[in-house]
């Protein structure tokens, strides 16, 4: 598996040092550069790595797709592809043959609700769904009277209205109004909503270990380039201290991010192991994107500020990606109360068996 993850990853990070480079998607204000990228994607099978052959996918493992997702995190790739990743294997756990184009996923966040009417149309709303506009079909994780239900829809059958997260991504609101699915079907034994979350929270995870790799290098690079009282900044004690500090929450967002994904690689169901760990990586990741993009922005000064300056590209998206799927707050509290719930007893048990 390790040889095939080097390969895909390889596959995957020259496709964006080609087609991605940040300087020159930052220059591009028209938005030449997506139509040769996420061609270049989809004939790699990288949007639907995680889809079984039977079901139109390159039927790669977990691992695989969530090495992925990190490196596109590397370059804070604003395209849909995490999205049309989690599309994909939410549609597989229904038995739906997943089309091609970009996709996204709903909900995208834990507070909001699609549900399957008696007639089986779809009704709900939800909030903050990423690039909705620009994918061609949605994977709906719906609420019905027998369980949950996967369901496949047209975007162009939805009310979708236009927003835009920190990072000026696409971050809309879709409205279901009894709008008819192409497919819908009950979904795998022990999936539940909750699970699409945590999957999501992962996945931003490791985008923001990704965002905080880079925002190092750069920065590193940044202060031993920048010249201060005849020598570089990067000397400096507090400069160096303010380095250190970002290498260790880059360092920590990463193991957290890459153990989570490991968790459910490895795991046949989402347990209280893979809660433990995927809820601590999203708020882990959180709190280093938080400090993190602080920190950089500090070394470079004014000029980390300037849209010209790529900085932005990766402290924005690393920021506006603690929300999605939950934000902190949310799972702080969804931790504390499972971890009381099993009671004081439990608790070390829990903790040291990770």
């Amino acid at each position: 598996m390790a040889e095939a993850e080097n390969i895909v990853v390889a596959t995957a990070e020259k496709i964006f040092a080609d087609l991605a480079d940040p300087q020159t998607i930052n220059h591009d204000k028209d938005g030449r550069w997506k139509a040769p990228l996420w061609q270049a994607l989809s004939e790699a099978g990288l949007p639907l790595a995680w889809v079984g052959e039977d079901f139109g996918g390159a039927g790669a493992d977990l691992a695989d797709g969530f090495a992925i997702i990190h490196s596109a995190g590397r370059f804070a790739l604003p395209v849909p592809l995490a999205e049309t990743l989690l599309a994909g294997w939410l549609l597989q756990l229904g038995g739906i043959a997943s089309p091609e184009g970009a996709m996204t996923i709903a909900p995208a966040s834990p507070k909001d609700r699609i549900t399957l009417n008696a007639d089986g149309t779809l009704s709900g709303r939800a909030r903050g769904v990423p690039f909705a506009r620009m994918a061609q079909h949605v994977a709906v994780a719906v609420e019905s009277a027998n369980g949950v239900a996967i369901a496949l829809v047209e975007s162009n059958r939805l009310r979708i209205d236009a927003g835009l997260n920190l990072a000026n991504d696409p971050s809309e609101s879709i409205t279901f109004d009894k709008v008819v699915p192409l497919a819908c079907s009950p979904a795998r034994a022990g999936f539940d909503a909750t699970a699409l979350m945590l999957m999501g929270g992962v996945a931003r995870s490791l985008q923001i270990a990704g965002a905080l790799d880079r925002l190092l290098a750069i920065s590193v690079n940044y202060a031993g380039e920048r010249v201060a009282f005849e020598k570089p900044i990067g000397k400096f004690q507090a400069v160096q201290h303010n380095l250190a500090r970002l290498a260790g929450e880059s360092a920590a967002a990463s193991a957290a991010a890459t153990s989570a994904a490991d968790a459910i690689a490895r795991a046949d169901a989402f347990d209280d192991a893979v809660f433990l760990e995927a809820v601590s990586a999203k708020i882990r990741c959180a709190e280093a994107a938080e400090k993190g993009a602080a920190i950089a922005h500090q070394v470079h000064g004014a000029i980390g500020f300037t849209t010209e300056h790529i900085l932005h590209r990766f402290s924005l998206r690393a920021l506006a990606w603690r929300d999605d799927f939950g934000s902190e707050s949310h799972w702080a509290v969804a931790l504390g109360q499972r971890v009381a719930a099993r009671g004081a007893d439990e608790l070390w048990p829990l903790v040291a068996s990770r």
